[in-house]
């Protein structure tokens, strides 16, 4: 299949874009069983679904000579999640409608909505935005919706994730029943196919990714890494590839901060995307990375969504994705527009089992190794060195002249050094770094992805010498939990972690994680008071600063680890469900029948 039997001035605009042969999914919704029906569509970002639905809804909002009408109330609506995804969306179906005279309008966040007001009053075809903003415009009789023959859910997935379901409904609520609607999910879970029934007249199912579910052009690797190694580990994946762009994701802003913080002292061009940037600090960071500036974004999963970059080498992910679908997004921004790409999975061993049950999940195979060695990416700056292109070009009069004038004062040798150590400069030093090695047998089974935190084995069967187990209803209520005493008093710094009683917070699993992670050892961690929704530990003054600084890094638990100014004491919430013994309510004191008459 070609574009030939789409509309002729949409032909002619992917023509100059040099698009010969339509992609899968832009096949498959051009096909002659999904013309003039809904489509429920999965589709991996990447896969140049805005320029299919972009054909997909033309025969609806074309006229007869394959035009647009004049400009009026809009005839398709596009929704996208975020804002970067949004106005992606309208600069690709600017170019697509280019020759067919549309004017399309972005209703997003950050962005002047009275402006927007103005621009929807003066007419457009096609309006594209986010959930919030399309909901508080069509509240405002800003945007009409009657005569709207098509609308689109772009990623409705991480719509749903990211909470807008009830704008979602609103929005279709608020348009014509007989509209077309196209849903466009990277996956289909159970809340986007119960959209899926209840808005749309016998849609047609299409999955475009078939076996390999999207993941033909990523190479996934998993990266066996020590959990105070994750910082170094993404380093050396970094000069391993050498890629035009990359990102690497982590799990919470503080993670972001700290990781883009690392990297720019070790000398690599980076920026950071994070729910805490404006939109204008956002617009920069991307615009660096789309000029070259920066070659590395630290990013957050909600911050990336709708990236759009095409050049993107590799994916690191320092901070394991909490499920296969955030897996899957996080890959999505590698591999793209016929690119080939790497996702790099960095895995603590007490990871192992949660990483291959998401690959599994996910579809892919990873090809587990250790993390790239010092020695080998020197390996690879020589033989990268050798073939710069700065040596092959043919060199100028005046270079030569001047190379005769350095050989003149300077043996060959010498000069060779000189450009080694020149090219070297300019590239960030590889870290010496261990590969934990292949001992995962004691881990937890691939299957079991129940919890993260070490596991204890032993040899031979489990025994139990205690004795058969109380019947639940002789247990008797748990005894309330006193306070520890302080072991450093004057000479402690108390730390708070955002964990407690009710997320099943022990010292058994607790200790361990903070001596790894803080770095520091047992003797130097004193009181551990675990209270209902957080906990509180004692930590001596000699190591505090070196712990509140190894703790913010990333890798192993997500647990938010602040320190406690002032008296934790009185800093601490009131005690609830446990934290303190009940107050007993006093005895009353027998009184006899004739007391009491006498007291009459």
């Amino acid at each position: 299949m070609n574009f030939s039997d789409t509309s002729p001035l949409l032909a002619r605009a992917l023509a100059e874009r040099q698009y010969s042969d339509p992609t899968p999914v832009q096949s498959a919704v051009l096909a002659d069983a999904a013309l003039n029906r809904d489509l429920v569509v999965s589709a991996r970002t990447g896969s140049g679904k805005t320029v299919a639905y972009g054909l997909a809804f033309a025969p609806d909002i074309l006229d007869t000579e394959g035009k647009m009408p004049a400009p009026a109330a809009p005839l398709a609506l596009v929704i996208a999640p975020t804002r970067e995804l949004a106005l992606q969306v309208k600069r690709e179906l600017e170019w697509l409608y280019a020759f067919a005279g549309a004017h399309i309008v972005a209703c997003v966040g950050g962005m002047d909505p009275g402006l927007e007001r103005k621009m929807l009053g003066r007419g457009a075809q096609i309006v594209v935005g986010t959930p919030g903003r399309l909901r508080d415009h069509i509240e405002r009789r800003a945007l009409d919706c009657s005569n709207l023959a098509a609308l689109v859910l772009d990623e409705a997935d991480e719509m749903l994730d990211l909470g807008f379901r009830e704008d979602i409904e609103f929005i279709l609520d608020a348009t014509p029943a007989e509209r077309r609607t196209l849903l466009f999910s990277a996956t289909i879970p159970k809340g986007i196919a119960a959209l899926a029934k209840r808005y749309q007249r016998d849609a047609l199912r299409v999955e475009v990714a078939g076996g390999e579910r999207g993941h033909s052009d990523i190479e996934y690797r998993a990266v066996r890494v020590l959990p105070r190694e994750i910082e170094q580990a993404t380093i050396n994946l970094l000069r391993q590839a050498e890629a035009e762009c990359a990102i690497v994701f982590c799990n919470t802003r503080e993670s972001v901060r700290h990781l883009h913080a690392t990297l720019q002292e070790r000398g690599f061009s980076c920026v950071l995307l994070s729910g805490e940037l404006s939109q204008h600090e956002r617009n920069q960071s991307m615009q660096a990375l789309r000029d070259g500036r920066a070659r590395v974004c630290v990013a957050t999963d909600v911050a990336a969504r709708g990236i759009d970059l095409n050049n993107v080498g590799i994916v690191i992910h320092a901070e394991l994705p909490h499920d296969s679908e955030t897996l899957q997004h996080r890959s999505g921004r590698t591999g793209r527009a016929g690119r080939k790409g790497v996702s790099a999975l960095l895995v603590p061993m007490a990871r192992r089992g949660k990483a291959e049950a998401m690959l599994r999940d996910v579809g892919a195979r990873a090809e587990w190794s250790g993390p790239p060695t010092a020695d080998e990416i020197r390996k690879l700056d020589q033989e990268r060195m050798l073939k710069d292109p700065l040596l092959a070009a043919e060199p100028e009069e005046r270079d030569i002249e001047l190379g005769r004038l350095l050989l003149a004062e300077r043996s060959p040798e010498q000069l060779g050094a000189a450009l080694v150590r020149l090219y070297r400069s300019r590239l960030p030093a590889p870290e010496d770094i261990a590969d934990p090695g292949t001992g995962f047998s004691r881990d937890p089974r691939p299957h079991d992805t129940r919890d993260s935190r070490p596991q204890k084995f032993r040899e031979g069967p489990f025994k139990d010498d205690r004795g058969p187990r109380p019947a639940f209803e002789d247990r008797g209520a748990q005894k309330p939990r006193k306070p520890g005493k302080e072991r450093f008093p004057g000479n402690a710094v108390w730390f708070r972690l955002d964990i407690g009683r009710r997320k099943n917070a022990d010292p058994k699993w607790l200790l361990p994680m903070l001596c790894r992670k803080g770095e520091i050892d047992k003797g130097d961690i004193g009181v551990i008071n675990i209270m209902d929704t957080e906990t509180r530990v004692e930590i001596s003054q000699a190591v505090a600063e070196r712990f509140a600084l190894n703790i913010k890094r990333p890798g192993g638990e997500n647990i938010r680890v602040e320190r406690v100014n002032g008296d934790p004491k009185k800093a601490a919430p009131p005690a609830a469900n446990g934290d303190a013994a009940p107050k007993k309510k006093p005895k009353q004191k027998y009184i006899s029948k004739a007391e009491r008459e006498a007291a009459k």
